[in-house]
């Protein structure tokens, strides 16, 4: 890999209506905060850029459904986000917003030079429209079932069960969000970036990506061979980038037209004078750390939106991570079934690393990866603390008792020149590793240095010899020592806080990555006595997060409240007190049961799906809960003429609703 002047390297955008959690980390902000910090290590002149993406409909129903507006809910969480990434340690050199002005101007006029260049389509479509909201519905204003993976809630753009990237048009039964009505298509006028002819040029450059990930390559080829289709950069929305052209009255940006744009905003507030050099300068390098979900984004749309442009470099490289699973289950925000930073870090006060350092050892590169509280608890008693804390607190207590916290003075001959051999292959391996984004394996062999002082010590065993030989006493210690300050170099792109604390431990200050070698440390040099790294966490603090877990998910394992309907559209609904007077089986079907309830005004045929929960002899002879005048629809063959009350639970589990008395048939329920 060619070596380029300056690097700029971005993390995701991430939206600002919730807080950050272990998958965002180990999705895209360790690997890239991992990455700056052995560039500045090495003296290389880097660039580090993120921020939160406050456009979007993510954000306005977050504000629908807090009773607020989309400024008040962005400004909440930008905040909150921010503060757990100073906190945390994740080295920005700016983290930006898509609300502020400078934002909405950078991209008003990177639309317009794709406008003047008549690189959009106008095209007028039919789009969904909420004939009750009177409003067109965007991507997430819109769910349905996904057509990949049939997930009931996948949205307009995505479906968040199998990553699928879509469209509206290709979701099945689809419903508004606004409502809960189905939607009707209504045309409206558009701007489309007409991706179907900018293919072959997109395609020309991906195939250039020889280095890049497997699963990065393979996402691209599979919207390449699928045939690449326009798609509009800009919505019918309130909230966002006004579309900067005439006829485009109550019309934002597409959200995933600005977003990427905010990297180029925000480099220019970093950098007012210098931020074209990061650009457009054929000399930089261009990195876009990410989640697996956002790759076709960053790869193919916002790409092609650089050389539409002209004026921009594309991006080198767009090391995605897979996702990151909790306790065996996929992360869930709306279930409450994740691990927030921000709470983690009131928990776990002081103890950045040792999260740091569980998720890096299990980054999901290249496959989705899972973290377990146990797991966290295994990691840093029995590697964190038992092996690279035990070594550097053993080194600091050997100084300490044989010379006096002195680094002992030794002749070059006397130092174990094998030694620093092997630790230079190390870095040399920590140092290609993290160039071609194999962060999981960079950890292991910092690691590793450790492992190699400690097998040290075991071997030359200076506790027994010092009364014998005082001189290769000191020369252990003293190689030791200088092994204990190569580890606090090599560890600090990945443990930043356990490197601060080693190096102030030896009392020194920063040392660059090229600083490696046998002879950091000086003679003489005054270190500090034993040196507490690590802790050991008990068991009853892991038995604590785990009980929080499950309770916040407990708690939160209710289906969320539909949306408000008139009391006039509640008196249409016609619910009556039946009684089930036969029941049998559908052939064929293993969920459905075929009834005829009685239900005070005639005798009707009733298919329900509930097979699974109740056999014909449980259900024959119940009261049960019939909504009778329910339009009659055709399933397996037969006309079912109502529906039954059923309680439905987030585990999909039904169960029958029925009176508490032997109340009358053809009674209303009401």
């Amino acid at each position: 890999m060619n070596q380029k002047k300056r690097h700029l390297v971005t993390a995701a955008l991430i939206y600002a209506n919730g807080p950050i959690h272990i998958g965002h980390l180990a999705g895209c902000y360790i690997p890239s905060d991992l990455y700056v910090r052995f560039l500045r290590s090495k003296g290389e002149d880097v660039k580090f850029i993120s921020g939160t993406d406050e456009h979007g409909v993510p954000i306005t129903i977050k504000a629908r459904d807090e009773k607020k507006s989309p400024q008040e809910v962005v400004d909440y969480y930008y905040n909150l986000i921010n503060d757990s990434f100073n906190e945390f340690g994740i080295s920005f050199d700016i983290f930006s917003r898509t609300s502020k002005k400078i934002h909405h101007k950078t991209s008003s006029d990177f639309f317009l030079n794709l406008y003047d260049k008549k690189t959009f389509k106008e095209i007028t479509s039919s789009q969904y429209y909420d004939e009750k909201e009177n409003q067109f519905l965007s991507d997430r204003y819109i769910i349905g079932k996904c057509p990949t993976c049939d997930n009931e809630n996948a949205y307009g753009d995505q479906c968040e069960s199998c990553g699928k990237t879509l469209s509206p048009m290709d979701l099945k039964n689809p419903k508004s969000t606004l409502s809960g009505n189905t939607p009707v298509l209504k045309e409206t006028k558009n701007w489309f970036l007409p991706m179907d002819k900018l293919q072959t040029n997109i395609e020309k450059y991906i195939n250039t990506k020889k280095d890049w990930k497997s699963n990065v390559i393979g996402q691209c080829k599979s919207w390449l061979n699928d045939g690449l289709k326009p798609r509009a950069m800009t919505r019918d929305l309130d909230w966002g980038v006004k579309v900067p052209v005439k006829g485009a009255e109550g019309k934002v940006l597409y959200v995933w037209f600005d977003a990427p744009i905010g990297y180029i905003t925000a480099t220019k507030e970093l950098d007012p004078d210098n931020w074209e050099k990061y650009w457009k300068d054929e000399e930089s390098s261009l990195v876009h750390f990410i989640g697996k979900d956002n790759i076709v984004f960053h790869t193919i749309i916002f790409p092609m939106m650089l050389m539409e442009h002209g004026d921009y470099i594309l991006p080198e490289n767009v090391p995605a991570n897979e996702f990151m699973n909790l306790e065996g289950e996929k992360i869930s925000t709306s279930r409450n079934w994740a691990v927030w930073l921000h709470e983690y870090l009131k928990d776990f006060p002081n103890m950045q690393d040792e999260l740091r350092y569980c998720l890096i050892t299990n980054l999901p590169e290249n496959k989705d990866s899972d973290f377990s509280w146990k797991d966290f608890q295994q990691k840093n008693n029995n590697e964190l603390v038992a092996i690279l804390g035990n070594y550097v607190n053993r080194v600091f207590v050997l100084c300490e008792n044989f010379f006096n916290k002195k680094v002992p003075k030794i002749s070059s001959v006397e130092i174990d020149k094998q030694i620093f051999s092997e630790l230079e292959n190390i870095k040399e391996k920590i140092e290609s590793s993290i160039r071609a984004y194999k962060f999981r394996e960079a950890m292991s062999y910092v690691i590793d240095v450790a492992r190699l002082g400690n097998k040290y010590l075991t071997d030359t065993e200076p506790w027994k010899i010092f009364k014998d030989d005082p001189d290769r006493v000191k020369a252990i210690i003293h190689n030791s020592i200088q092994i204990v300050a190569n580890i606090s170099i090599l560890c600090e792109p990945f443990l930043p806080f356990t490197s601060k604390k080693i190096k102030s431990h030896l009392n020194i200050s920063d040392l660059s990555w090229d600083s490696v070698g046998s002879n950091i440390m000086p003679t003489d040099h005054i270190i500090s006595g034993k040196a507490h790294i690590f802790s050991k966490i008990e068991d009853q603090l892991i038995e604590d997060q785990i009980k929080k877990l499950k309770l916040s998910n407990e708690n939160n394992n209710v289906m969320p409240q539909k949306n408000t309907i008139e009391f006039d559209d509640f008196t249409k609904v016609d619910i009556r007190v039946g009684t089930v007077i036969e029941a049998e089986n559908v052939p064929k079907s293993d969920k459905l049961l075929k009834l005829k309830v009685d239900t005070g005004l005639d005798q009707r045929t009733i298919l329900s799906g509930i097979s699974k929960y109740y056999s014909p002899d449980d259900i024959l002879n119940k009261k049960v809960m019939v909504l009778i005048n329910l339009k009659p629809r055709k399933m397996m063959g037969f006309e079912s003429q109502g529906m039954l009350l059923l309680a439905d639970d987030s585990d999909g589990n039904l169960s029958l609703m029925q009176p508490d008395s032997d109340i009358s048939d053809g009674s209303i329920v009401a």
